[in-house]
């Protein structure tokens, strides 16, 4: 039970899922498991640790800043930063981080830095781009790539990597084994030109599901250790990690005629029962959400965000839970609200929208329906945000702890939406 919003991280699904992907590997092949954007908006620094007590061999971030974070917090596995800018370059190598380079101009300023601290074989991971067009050296630059490298003894080839596109998406699986191909070739033009061997990895957790050709001698992991994947009947079995919370602040009856809501924006056709709840765009529940694009789910009922989406609150219908006669007594004011259940979300077919920064926004299935959750609440994830933590004792999954809501705290959410209900049928 919880007295305020909260996000709840729970490590016993953090190890199944670590220990499904791992099972999908060689024994041989090495497995870096992504932890950037807060570790896809939990918290990076126990997910690392716990990580690092389960063996992963290698963390990937997205900038310098996440990568310091993990080792002021005592991470000692080798992290791969994906999109270091050259400003950091000195706070990389003071921290022992090692960078992605995917131009001529980040690897000519990584070198120039790397000199500058009289550097010798600094580990640096070599980026190419293979059909995601987003970063990396062309295929036609490999020499030239190889002649910068090998004329300084500042850096050492680490890695070669690169990004599948579409690796989920089963219609575009002639262009992910082009892919494939083409990062093979690519690797193996490199390693005969510098003279010596290095990790190559391609395969993110779509390409271990379904390309276990390719894993090469690493893969990189972050949406399948978080507890998704890209299959319709969920038959990897993997546990979203994160369950939101939060309570009812309060219960009104909304009469015929009335408004609810800035703006006005919802006019009640007949009398209503709506419930207020602590959390709203600035937690990351977007104004798009509001006047019924999106819902939570109460005792297993679906309950309509309903007028306009406030700063750090949300009006949702609950007329239809306990057949209309919702009061206090049956939703407590301190009672668990899960932002939507598992059961009514497989019930209504809702595939659960979730975002990642509040920019990327990936549809899944509703993994939750595998999970052996007493309490029901629908697993979700969120990203950014300033948290205090704290432990529930004797929670139904095991290790789980808990994120408290802070007033700058920007929780970008999930909360099933209508349309999606038709990608199930």
């Amino acid at each position: 039970m919880v007295g305020e919003t909260t996000l709840e991280i729970n490590l016993s699904a953090l190890k199944k899922n670590f220990d499904i992907l791992r099972a999908k590997i060689n024994k041989n092949t090495m497995l870096l498991a992504v932890v950037k954007a807060f570790a896809y908006g939990s918290d990076a620094v126990k997910i690392a640790q716990f990580l690092e007590e389960l063996g992963v061999n290698y963390f990937a971030v997205a900038y310098v800043n996440e990568g310091v974070l993990l080792r002021k917090s005592g991470i000692k596995t080798p992290i791969l930063v994906l999109h270091p800018q050259p400003i950091n370059f000195e706070l990389l190598i003071k921290f022992n981080l090692e960078p992605s380079l995917y131009s001529f101009n980040t690897l000519r300023a990584f070198i120039e830095v790397a000199n500058a601290n009289s550097k010798e074989n600094f580990p640096v991971h070599i980026k190419f781009n293979t059909g995601l067009n987003r970063l990396g050296f062309a295929q036609k630059q490999i020499e030239d790539v190889v002649g910068v490298i090998t004329s300084n003894h500042s850096i050492h080839v680490k890695s070669v990597f690169s990004h599948l596109a579409a690796s989920e998406d089963e219609k575009e699986r002639d262009f992910s084994l082009n892919q494939i191909d083409l990062f093979h070739n690519i690797s193996e033009a490199f390693q005969s030109l510098c003279g010596y061997s290095f990790i190559r990895h391609l395969c993110n957790t779509s390409g271990v599901l379904n390309f276990p050709e390719a894993q090469f001698d690493m893969v990189r992991c972050g949406i399948g250790i978080y507890g998704f994947d890209n299959m319709k009947n969920n038959s990897h079995k993997f546990i979203p990690v994160a369950a939101l919370k939060t309570i009812i602040s309060q219960i009104h009856t909304v009469e015929k005629g009335q408004s609810v809501g800035y703006n006005r924006s919802f006019i009640a056709k007949h009398n209503k029962k709506i419930a207020t709840l602590p959390i709203g765009h600035a937690d990351g529940i977007g104004r798009q959400y509001g006047n019924g694009a999106g819902a939570v789910y109460i005792q297993g009922k679906r309950a309509s965000i309903i007028g306009n989406v406030c700063m750090d609150m949300i009006m949702v219908d609950v007329s239809r839970v306990s057949k209309g006669r919702v009061s206090y007594p049956i939703i407590k004011g301190n009672e668990t609200c899960p932002a939507v259940g598992n059961k009514s979300a497989i019930k209504h077919k809702v595939l659960p929208l979730y975002f990642i920064i509040g920019i990327i926004c990936f549809s899944v299935c509703p993994s939750a329906k595998n999970t052996s959750n007493s309490r029901g609440e629908f697993f979700c994830m969120f990203s950014f945000g300033q948290f205090k933590y704290f432990r529930f004792p004797d929670c139904s999954m095991g290790s789980i702890f808990s994120i408290k809501k802070d007033a700058l705290s920007r929780l970008f959410g999930v909360f099933a939406q209508d349309q999606c209900s038709s990608l199930l049928q």
